[in-house]
């Protein structure tokens, strides 16, 4: 009996070990280049995961009154303000009328490929009619899609009539054969005085991942309101990322080289990608916010070089767990509304409804008083 206790102590204390150095490498991961060490950005993607286990190992700890309980504590505390990325405890305060209500949303293609197509219009439907209820007087959509006219599939047209007037900028991948666009957009009811792009290396080479800006005038108050769609991962574009069979024992591991490849591409082209970005906000004459879909978790490197100046909307206006991510994989929060610290937050939500495989954003922006 006192074997199997001993051997059971013994699992746990080497399960605590290889925690407690993944849980380090976890709190290392925003501050390190994807470049420079190569894994650490995994581990910041397993965040929740470690930070799961460590709290059981904490609770188990403690019920034995075991001394582990106290380095397991020592562990996660040593995490410090890193666990509070992923967590808001702040108001979420009725959104001042006099500030720039800006609405951000992934929209897969207003559901376009759904092979019902009487479904993609309804789905295409609900989702103007939760833009036309929270009605944003800036609208920024990733993944948008419209199709140069005729079309079947109409979509600018009723943007144009929810917001009131034409004010728009948009940047996409042109498809000749039919029409098709495909890129991201920004909606305003105020004027843009002006707007233009961030470019980033890989436009023109199949990915359609861009960031736009428009400087825009509301109540004499000029925002530089930038909307990004930084590099997804595409795990299903390639054909032999598949389900193996029992004859096919390799496949398992090809199938891991090729998922574990295509995250660090991902990971090496969002860093890029946020320095472009980042470089060209710190020219900005006017306060920025930073929306869109970052497509990384807050213990990542791409979303530390906007939080290291500029404010997270979620974390200083919103509570809870803020995760706007509802597809297959369990990614969390990935998409951000970041802000000049020379502005107020208010009114932050983040969308109930499930017409996207993500949540929208609302937040208000307002000069600070």
């Amino acid at each position: 009996m006192l074997k199997r206790v001993f051997r059971l102590s013994s699992i746990f204390k080497l399960i605590s070990l290889i925690s407690f150095g993944a849980m380090f490498l976890c709190y290392l991961a925003p501050f390190f280049h994807p470049e420079t060490i190569g894994i650490l950005p995994f581990f910041g993607l397993l965040y929740p995961v470690l930070l799961g286990i460590n709290l059981a190992l904490l609770l188990i700890w403690s019920l034995v009154k075991s001394k582990w309980a106290i380095y397991t504590l020592v562990v996660l505390v040593l995490g410090g303000k890193m666990h509070f990325r992923s967590l808001a405890f702040s108001s979420n305060q009725e959104a001042d009328t006099a500030g720039m209500k800006i609405l951000t949303y992934n929209v897969r293609l207003f559901d376009l490929f759904n092979p019902s197509f009487s479904t993609s219009i309804e789905h295409r439907n609900n989702i103007f009619a939760y833009i036309r209820k929270t009605n944003p007087d800036v609208l920024c959509l990733q993944e948008y899609y419209r199709q140069d006219k005729p079309t079947n599939f109409e979509v600018i047209d009723s943007l144009f009539a929810i917001m009131g007037n034409r004010n728009y900028h948009e940047r996409s991948a042109h498809k000749h054969s039919t029409r098709q666009n495909y890129g991201i957009a920004m909606f305003s009811k105020y004027p843009i005085i002006s707007k233009g792009d961030v470019m980033f290396e890989s436009q023109g080479s199949g990915d359609f991942n861009y960031c736009i800006y428009a400087d825009i005038i509301k109540n004499q108050d000029t925002f530089r309101v930038y909307n990004v769609h930084l590099q997804s991962i595409r795990l299903n574009t390639d054909p032999n990322i598949e389900a193996p069979t029992d004859e096919e024992t390799m496949a398992s591991e090809r199938i891991i080289r090729n998922v574990y490849a295509k995250l660090r591409l991902a990971y090496l082209k969002r860093a890029e990608q946020a320095r472009r970005v980042v470089e060209h906000i710190k020219t900005s004459p006017y306060p920025v916010i930073v929306c869109g879909d970052f497509n990384d978790t807050p213990m990542s490197y791409t979303y530390n070089q906007f939080n290291r100046f500029l404010k997270d909307a979620f974390r200083h206006t919103s509570n809870g767990i803020g995760s706007t991510y509802i597809g297959r994989l369990p990614a969390g929060r990935i998409d951000y509304m970041f802000f000049d610290p020379r502005l107020t937050t208010s009114g932050f939500n983040i969308q109930k409804e499930e017409l996207s495989d993500h949540r929208a954003l609302v937040c208000t922006f307002s000069r600070e008083k």
